[in-house]
């Protein structure tokens, strides 16, 4: 037998329910991994609540991402051996193929090699915050060497991960927090800069900080906050919303985005997933940031799999600096 979470509605943390399964086993090209860790996200509560892109189908699995070993592969499965330790990208039907579990059956697609010099608690939280950073900051917003870019929600674990690949690419991050409780964590993370947004001007701390030639934003949050991040812009900068944190409706900043030509775009991480190329300049990054050092994801805290409901309160609290992690 093996234990995996459930939720059978929407609702909050106390809908999710550890059951137990008869062992899986992989279907045509799908894996088999005994997982030893799960990277949690943001997302994991918009999808139980129901606010995510994709919606759950129930009885609903949850999970997008998870580290541990391979054990066994159906045919098709190509790429990957028993024995190999492994990462699992985002991208999937969660609802199928999710991560919260002793074992996962994933599409061989999402399977990864686990980079050298990584535990599994380490690797759980790698790939969906450092995808979505990479893609959104190098691929989405061609962020440069010596570019002034703000990174919003930054305390996150995708927000600490933009920080770090910024500061690899030769960019100077901005961070953007709610309340300034977070700003020495922030500083030490690579921040240049920390604004509060619930106590400090942001439009005018980004202009103070840049001096008007702010190239980039890569922004969780939404809201009417895209106005003052507009007005910060420099000629042709570029802002990619990757979240909807706000409450609000989002405008769009016309008169900025015309007078300045602006770009203004949506940006989802399966942008990277879903292309090979990419995925494969993303690795390459990937890796040579793990090596060197300067890519290490942040783990705030771990809990055990039977806590999933504990871990889930914590994730809702904002008191989090990095990544939460479920182990098996």
């Amino acid at each position: 037998m093996s234990r995996v979470v459930r939720f059978h509605a929407l609702g909050g943390p106390d809908v999710l329910r550890l059951e137990e399964r008869v062992m899986p086993t992989p279907g045509a090209g799908e894996v088999l991994i005994k997982v030893e860790a799960i990277g949690m996200n943001r997302a994991d509560v918009m999808f139980r609540t129901g606010r995510y892109l994709e919606k759950a189908t129930f009885p609903s699995q949850m999970g997008f991402e998870a580290s541990g070993t391979a054990l066994a592969m159906g045919a098709g499965a190509d790429g990957v051996r028993e024995g190999d330790a492994v990462g699992v990208l985002p991208g999937f039907d969660i609802s199928k193929y999710g991560t919260y579990g002793d074992h996962a059956v994933v599409p061989h697609a999402y399977v990864l090699p686990q980079p050298q010099g990584l535990t599994h608690v380490q690797a759980a939280g790698l790939w969906m915050a450092y995808l979505t950073a990479y893609g959104g900051l190098i691929e989405a917003g061609r962020l440069m060497a010596g570019d002034w870019v703000v990174i919003s929600a930054a305390s996150s674990s995708v927000g600490l991960a933009a920080i770090q690949i910024a500061r690899q690419a030769g960019a100077r991050p901005i961070a953007t927090t709610l309340t300034s409780a977070k700003r020495d964590a922030l500083i030490a993370a690579g921040a240049y800069a920390v604004i509060a947004t619930e106590e400090e001007p942001l439009g005018q701390r980004l202009q103070e900080h840049t001096e008007g030639k702010l190239n980039c934003a890569f922004d969780a949050v939404g809201g009417p906050q895209v106005v003052d991040l507009a007005e910060a812009m420099a000629p042709k900068g570029t802002i990619v919303v990757h979240g909807a944190l706000s409450s609000e409706e989002t405008p769009y900043p016309l008169k900025q985005a015309l007078k300045k030509s602006l770009t203004f775009r949506g940006y989802v991480y399966t942008e990277v997933t879903k292309d090979p190329d990419c995925l494969a300049r993303a690795q390459s990054f990937i890796a040579q940031g793990i090596s060197a050092g300067t890519l290490r994801p942040h783990i705030d805290k771990t809990f055990p799999l039977d806590k999933v409901i504990d871990a889930h309160r914590y994730l809702e609290s904002n008191q989090q600096f990095g990544k939460v992690v479920l182990t098996t």
